[in-house]
């Protein structure tokens, strides 16, 4: 047990899947795992351990930004062994080709500033995936037929971004889609040796405007789930 984390010894399995919303961490335990356990629910923050083809893995929510990924995956690492972390999360789309509803999976992260600034000073780290995750992910939207865009990304400090000039240098120099989780992510599993990647889902785009409302981010992410998952076990 941790602060944030309610776990008992052994609850968390080496595999987690890592979504913002703890909701849809609800959803994608039920949905996509069999003989599930709920094993934690400090501060409303769900985490479920479940078997997926025979293959242990928790399913638990980050909540949004970087600063609370990292206090959750940092306790999941350290406290309970985490070796897969595999982010499932929305984004804004930020190319033309990209639509609503296509996969991104993300090979760097791009971002302003993340909770591990402090430790590398002036030096600017660039995080990237586990590659053995990032290409079991792209072979495995391709087997499914999945729209899927692999690439950079950017990890935004906030939502209601008011710098349209950094969207434009990001659209400018080909970043597929923007979140606010991945980065600091990716400088974790480094630190730790662990494994990780970023699979998201286009829910809104910042060109068209066009977007998916609340009960559609939460339930209709199938694929992106099945992806993480093949991935994590290929």
């Amino acid at each position: 047990m941790t602060v944030h984390i309610g776990a008992a010894p052994g609850d968390i399995a080496e595999t987690v899947l890592l979504p913002g919303d703890p909701y849809r961490a609800k959803w994608a335990a039920e949905t996509f795992l069999t003989d599930v356990k709920l094993v934690n629910e400090v501060r409303g923050m769900l985490g479920y351990t479940g078997m997926w083809n025979g293959n242990r893995v928790t399913i638990h929510g980050t909540g949004m930004g970087m600063p609370s990924l990292s206090i959750y995956v940092n306790e999941l690492i350290t406290t309970y062994g985490a070796k897969t972390l595999i982010r499932i999360g929305s984004c804004g789309g930020m190319q033309e080709s990209i639509k609503v509803r296509d996969v991104i999976i993300g090979m760097t992260a791009t971002t302003l500033s993340t909770p591990s600034r402090g430790i590398f000073k002036e030096m600017n780290f660039a995080p990237c995936a586990d590659y053995g995750l990032l290409r079991a992910a792209a072979d495995a939207a391709q087997s499914r037929g999945t729209p899927t865009h692999v690439g950079g990304i950017y990890s935004s400090d906030v939502f209601y971004d008011e710098r349209p000039d950094l969207n434009e240098q990001m659209i400018r120099h080909g970043i597929l889609g923007v979140e606010m989780e991945a980065a600091e992510l990716y400088n974790l599993a480094a630190r730790h040796s662990c494994r990780a990647l970023a699979i998201l889902t286009v829910s809104d785009h910042l060109l068209t405007g066009e977007a998916l409302p609340s009960d559609q981010r939460e339930k209709s992410f199938g694929d992106m789930v099945e992806i993480a998952l093949e991935a994590a076990f290929a």
